[in-house]
C-alpha cells in the first residue's frame, strides 16, 4: 500500500533552534527542552515539515565524510499517521542522493523499526539504551534509498 501523503505539507530547511519545541514535545517531554538539543546542532542540516505555516515535523541530518546521520526526527502526535514524516524523510533522501552521500544511518527507537524498514533500512548491531529507551542502529546505502 502506498504511503499516505498530506496535501498541505511544505518542507524546507530550518534553523536548529526551531527544532527544539517539536523535539522536546515528541521525544523527551518529561525532560527539560535542553535535553532535546544535540551537541553539534549548529553544524547539522535541519528540515521542517509545515502545515499552514505550523511546524509539525522536524528532522536533523549530520554529515561526516560520505556518511549522513539522521537525529532527532519527530512528528507532532496529532499529525502522525498522515504521511508527514514519510514526506519529510523522502525530502531528506532526495537531498542525500543529490549531494552524493554513500551511507545513511540513525539510532532508531525499537518502536520505530518497522517504519524505517519500509524505506529499506536494516538493523545493524545490538539493542542499546538511551535514558532507559531501547534503540537499534539502522542503516542503508544511499544508492538503495527509495526514490
Amino acid at each position: 500500500m502506498p504511503p499516505r501523503l498530506h496535501p498541505n505539507l511544505t518542507i524546507r530547511q530550518i534553523d536548529w533552534q526551531q527544532t527544539i519545541p517539536v523535539r522536546h514535545l515528541v521525544l523527551w517531554p518529561d525532560r527539560p527542552p535542553a535535553f532535546s538539543q544535540v551537541e553539534n546542532d549548529a553544524a547539522g542540516q535541519h528540515f521542517g515539515g509545515f502545515i499552514d505555516d505550523n511546524l509539525v515535523c522536524v528532522a536533523s541530518v549530520f554529515i561526516e565524510g560520505e556518511q549522513a546521520r539522521l537525529r532527532k526526527y519527530a512528528t507532532l502526535p496529532q499529525f502522525q499517521g498522515q504521511g508527514v514524516g514519510t514526506q519529510v524523510l523522502s525530502a531528506i533522501f532526495a537531498y542525500l542522493k543529490q549531494a552524493k552521500f554513500s551511507y545513511f544511518w540513525c539510532d532508531a527507537r525499537e518502536s520505530a523499526i518497522g517504519f524505517y524498514q519500509r524505506f529499506g533500512m536494516q538493523v545493524e548491531g545490538e539493542r542499546f539504551y538511551k535514558s532507559e529507551v531501547a534503540y537499534v542502529k539502522m542503516a542503508i546505502k544511499v544508492e538503495n534509498l527509495p526514490s
